[in-house]
């Protein structure tokens, strides 16, 4: 049978100080189901401490620590991390109670708070195999456990936890008044490829967090394994290696294009200012969201090339006088002057339907949504725009 405890200790020895909060009577291991308990939470764990569950396979009528048979794994249902900015309506604003409560979570931001894991996957590999005692492979050798039955040695079930369905999407802050919390736990059987492949999976995520990657970057690794369908993640990484280079030509091309680049006839100078705005302002976005470095490095590369675009579209130079910049603009030839009317005529009528457009979606947003600041109203509605 299976068995699921919890307890506030990391290691166990006997029944004190545990919950039992789960037990399938009849286990097989080849019928996969899903679960929702509901887990009573310790006054330790809801003082920012931990909670772990301790799941047994054991024979049944036993209690797991009398069964010499019995295989274990230890999994924390808590995780620490800074929590998440409570996001208000702007124009309704708060109670005092609510603003002396948003004040004080302001100033705890940075702390790293007990985050509850509403989800536990468990495994059990199905898959039949011979391996010879000397070349068993450590992935799966750290995961075995064997028992002498007369002559033989045999090895009991192979338990496993997935560890990369704990999604930070289904974290929940502990509060200090909660007493129970929904477990969701759900089992399915799992292949030897698939279980090798997973622990190597989980051993990556652990090693980018240790090199410094916080638990979203990790969980954005995660989401690459356990939303994709591996056929379709293959053909992913294929046409990513293609967009990456295509992007690196494309960078390498602009820059070519734009350091040969004398005249500005046929150019439109405020295409060139308005695309670097919006370069901007999407990096300023991702910053204010906390988005993953992989994402917010490139959109910074891409920002600086917009910016030097603009030093060159609109014939800056700098010149420093002791500790003072000081900026000249050149001078526009006719050709230039012709092509700079048209492209102010064309931003006139495009601004008829681009200025109601970003000003009507601003005060939308404004009415119908929830945000953390009014800074951070301010740049979702430049990125919209």
């Amino acid at each position: 049978q299976l068995s699921v405890y919890t307890t506030t200790r990391s290691n166990i020895g006997a029944e004190s100080n545990i919950d039992l909060v789960l037990n399938v009577e009849d286990f097989d291991i080849e019928s996969k189901f899903e679960r929702t308990v509901n887990v009573s939470v310790p006054k330790k764990t809801r003082n920012n401490g931990t909670l772990y569950a301790y799941i047994f396979l054991h024979h049944a009528g036993i209690l797991p620590w009398h069964d010499g048979k019995q295989v274990h794994i230890v999994s924390p249902l808590t995780t620490y991390m800074v929590p998440k900015p409570e996001e208000i309506n702007l124009l309704t604003g708060e109670s005092a109670t609510q603003q002396i409560e948003a004040e004080k979570q302001t100033n705890a931001l940075d702390e790293p708070v007990s985050h509850w894991r509403s989800r536990l996957t468990l495994n059990v590999m199905v898959e039949d195999f011979v391996f010879d005692g000397s070349s068993l492979p450590a992935d799966v050798h750290r995961y075995m456990k064997m028992v002498q039955l007369g002559k033989t040695v045999h090895y009991l079930p192979i338990l496993f936890i997935d560890q990369l369905s704990n999604r930070v999407k289904d974290l929940m802050v502990i509060n200090r008044s909660t007493t129970e919390l929904p477990l969701t736990v759900s089992y399915d059987k799992i292949s030897l490829g698939k279980l090798r492949f997973w622990i190597h999976m989980q051993d990556a995520v652990y090693s980018l967090q240790q090199f410094g990657f916080s638990e979203k970057d990790a969980d954005e690794v995660k989401g690459i394994f356990v939303d994709t369908n591996l056929y379709f993640l293959a053909l992913t990484f294929f046409v990513a290696a293609f967009h990456l280079l295509f992007d690196f030509l494309a960078f390498k091309n602009d820059i070519s294009f734009w350091k040969k680049k004398r005249s500005m006839i046929g150019m439109s100078t405020k295409a060139v200012l308005w695309r670097c705005f919006s370069t901007v302002v999407i990096f300023l976005f991702l910053l204010d969201e906390q988005t993953s470095l992989l994402v917010l490095i490139p959109a910074g590369i891409g920002a600086v090339i917009e910016l030097w675009k603009v030093k060159k579209a609109l014939k800056m130079t700098i010149k420093w006088q002791g500790l003072r910049p000081k900026i000249q603009f050149g001078t526009y030839s006719d050709s230039e002057k012709k092509t700079e009317e048209y492209d102010t005529q064309a931003m006139k009528y495009l601004s008829y339907l681009l200025y109601p457009l970003c000003i009507g979606g601003a005060g939308y947003s404004l009415l119908n949504v929830k945000y953390k600041s009014w800074y951070s109203w301010l740049i979702n509605s430049f990125v919209n725009g």
